[in-house]
């Protein structure tokens, strides 16, 4: 995150939405949104523009969606991470922006608070899965025929990696993992390396549904 607080780019084709998520986020402390959207074309633009530290856009727009919106910044080693917006129902698109590379997934429905917190995880190099998505992405994810190779997989990690992975299931940041772990922030972004290598991901919201798909306990 810059020095400055999260700068944020927003994308929605509903002009109320992003008004009232403008309003929302434009209202936390250290939150600044620099850029809006109306589709998922501009977002690549607007962020070589304004350079923020988060994209927060909707799955579903008319021209250019979410997927493929994230595939295009993904595509830009010095892209933010992306945030995507989505309903309950949308499991097809919310799947393909997994895929493309977003680091969380927030339901348009949710209250204030728990979108701060989700802007704030994924600003901060962290990952999000709303609660009320994730059983819909586990689902999907344990249909998946390699499903075994992925328990065997996790059985690879370190006993501090899986410390480390725990932690980022929860949602936590490197230097909230670094301060429960009591390590070096440059510590715990080596584990996370380690952690996307063994499990074959791609990012964090990919290692934390590889990680919950193998059975891993986040909370013990």
């Amino acid at each position: 995150m810059s020095g400055a607080g999260v700068r944020i780019v927003l994308a929605d084709d509903q002009a109320m939405v992003r008004s009232g998520l403008a309003m929302v986020l434009g209202s936390e402390p250290g939150f600044c949104v620099v850029a809006q959207c109306e589709d998922g074309s501009a977002v690549l633009p607007a962020v070589r523009a304004h350079r923020p530290d988060l994209v927060l856009l909707d799955v579903r727009m008319p021209r250019v969606d979410g997927p493929e919106a994230t595939r295009r910044l993904r595509a830009d080693p010095q892209a933010p991470p992306v945030l995507a917006l989505t309903t309950f129902d949308d499991d097809e698109v919310l799947w393909a922006a997994l895929d493309a590379g977003a680091a969380g997934f927030v339901l348009k429905d949710s209250p204030a608070e728990l979108l701060v917190d989700a802007v704030r995880a994924v600003a901060a190099s962290g990952a999000w899965l709303d609660p009320r998505v994730l059983p819909r992405v586990l689902e999907r994810a344990r249909g998946r025929p390699d499903r075994a190779a992925g328990s065997r997989v996790l059985e690879r990690l370190t006993p501090r990696e899986a410390d480390v992975l725990r932690l980022v299931c929860r949602g936590a940041s490197n230097g909230e993992i670094a301060q429960a772990l009591r390590m070096a922030e440059r510590t715990v972004k080596s584990h996370v390396s380690a952690i996307l290598a063994k499990l074959g991901a791609r990012d964090r919201a990919a290692a934390i549904v590889a990680a919950y798909d193998a059975g891993l306990d986040p909370r013990r």
